[in-house]
């Protein structure tokens, strides 16, 4: 072991320097701009018990997916029939089921059996009322299909969500599914809780209608509203009162574009009132069919619908190439942003509603962090007291790499991007009870050593390596089981599982690595031969 001591030393050196390294950030407020540039700048994260936050639990409604991906194939299907001559008196939707639609021709059932079987394989056909009227057809949607389209609307809603909140600016926020369809977030350090509420909970399914202009909207608020037409409001905030008034539109109900063409969406300035206003680009048959919708309908107004709320409606007054549109309205920058902010993310394939809703104050968080640190002082003083007391120049030697290991660990957390929670706190107070258990196992190896007569060196030598397989096998398993709880654990479980994997790593290293560096130093080189044990 004489001849790689330098070697093994220079190692421990270069791990503690990158240790300090990855832990300064976190330590020091203000970098220098040197050290920015070039070296980790990467804090150790806290979690949203530490920092204070906030918790929500989210239910998709999977079932509006269904709705809606059936309008979206009865809109397909409209267009079909017409090519194929196939004529029809009604289309509607039947619930989350299927589709029913009534044939005025009995002789078109074949040809509408063919169409479903080549270009709608998730449909059933049934026919379930003939007469020389026509027929009554129903489409049933596959129930395989209907759960694959459920299951992944809580997918792409979780997707979204999270591109919503990178968005947003949270730092080290917690998505994931819980359940089936349900969805838990936890947002630490959040400022504005409603604001971020308002902003995950929005559907953002943005629409474009041609406002009816041929009837009266006045007519239509009586109860004489005309087929297939809608009435939706437009909320009018004036700036300088705050007073807000719902102004009524008259729309037809089909849509000719929605927001899934959207490539990009972003604040811009009005130069002529200074006011802030969305701008929208599409993608390449989004551009053309905006195109094709400005040029049929010039001197039409065109409304632009949000969740079912209008936001204007200016006049066509030419043809719009290019792929652009804007969104304008009495908006604050916070907000247009928030808008441009879930236009770019995209819209949530069903809504979503709020399951539960708790915020933890940074009061909670602070005191937290304060019981834990005492609680870690305290919890390893009496280790170090012990050791010190009870193997003394040994027992020193484990106290040194048991303040490494705290280093290590640390620095871990910052290397590897982890956020630090309350049970990752009592993992660490765990690890500090767990590191000198290594060290025990050692020098109870070498005192039996010493008992039986072997030299110095020979005790050393022989009780870290007969100590080894065991310290080995321990930290193994017990590493497994971190792993295990990491992988299939929820928030709090997980926060325990990474520091205890960190720190079951770094407790080996500096156990039998570290210490040894320091026992063959005395023996070696200051050829001490006897060491208080």
């Amino acid at each position: 072991m004489k001849k790689n001591l330098g070697i093994r030393a220079a190692i421990a050196g270069i791990l503690i320097v990158i240790g300090l390294i990855y832990i300064t950030p976190s330590l020091i407020r203000t970098l220098p701009p040197w050290w920015t540039g070039i070296l980790p700048k990467e804090k150790i994260h806290l979690g949203l018990d530490l920092q204070g936050g906030m918790h929500l639990i989210l239910e998709v409604d999977a079932v509006k997916a269904v709705e809606s991906s059936l309008e979206r194939t009865i809109e397909e299907l409209r267009s079909d029939m017409r090519k194929k001559r196939i004529r029809y008196s009604e289309i509607k939707r039947d619930g989350s089921e299927g589709i029913e639609l009534k044939l005025i021709r009995n002789k078109d059932i074949e040809a509408l059996d063919e169409l479903i079987s080549r270009q709608y394989p998730d449909f059933q056909l049934s026919t379930s009322e003939t007469d020389q009227h026509g027929a009554i057809i129903k489409l049933t949607l596959k129930q395989k299909v209907k759960e694959r389209i459920m299951r992944l609307a809580t997918d792409q809603a979780l997707e979204t969500i999270r591109n919503r909140i990178d968005q947003f600016g949270v730092t080290e926020p917690d998505i994931r599914p819980q359940g089936e369809n349900r969805i838990l977030i936890q947002l630490p350090g959040i400022k504005d809780p409603e604001r971020a509420i308002a902003l995950i909970g929005k559907t953002a399914r943005l629409e474009f209608k041609l406002v009816d202009d041929e009837h009266s909207v006045q007519e239509a608020l009586k109860g004489n509203i005309p087929p297939a037409t809608e009435i939706l409001y437009q909320i009018s905030r004036d700036p300088q009162t705050g007073i807000t008034r719902k102004i009524p539109y008259l729309l037809k109900k089909r849509t000719l574009l929605t927001g899934e063409y959207i490539t990009d969406a972003r604040v811009q300035i009005e130069s002529q009132f200074n006011q802030p206003y969305v701008s929208l680009s599409f993608d390449a048959r989004g551009a053309r069919l905006f195109d094709r919708i400005t040029a049929e309908n010039v001197g039409k107004r065109l409304a632009i619908v949000l969740d079912g709320h209008v936001y204007s409606a200016p006049e066509i007054r030419e043809r719009i190439s290019g792929g652009r549109a804007q969104i304008t309205g009495n908006f604050t920058m916070e907000e247009a942003k928030d808008l441009a902010i879930v236009l770019r993310a995209g819209a949530l394939p069903a809504p979503v509603k709020i399951l539960e809703k708790r915020t933890v104050g940074p009061s909670l968080g602070r005191d937290s962090i304060e019981k834990g640190f005492k609680s870690m002082l305290i919890g390893g003083f009496l280790v170090v007291l012990f050791m010190a007391l009870y193997y003394r120049t040994f027992g020193l030697i484990a106290d040194m790499a048991l303040l490494l290991n705290v280093l290590f660990i640390m620095a871990g957390l910052a290397f590897f991007g982890a956020t630090l929670t309350l049970p990752g706190i009592a993992g660490i107070i765990l690890t500090i009870g767990m590191a000198v258990d290594a060290n025990v196992l050692i020098f109870e190896r070498i005192r039996e050593e010493l008992r039986d007569g072997k030299p110095l060196l020979t005790a050393i030598d022989n009780g870290y390596s007969k100590a080894f397989v065991t310290i080995l096998d321990a930290n193994v398993t017990t590493f497994i089981a971190a792993l295990v709880l990491f992988q299939f654990g929820t928030g709090p479980v997980r926060g325990f599982a990474v520091t205890l994997s960190i720190g079951i790593s770094a407790s080996f290293i500096t156990a039998v690595f570290m210490t040894r560096i320091v026992v063959d130093y005395l023996t070696y080189n200051l050829r001490w031969k006897q060491i208080s044990i």
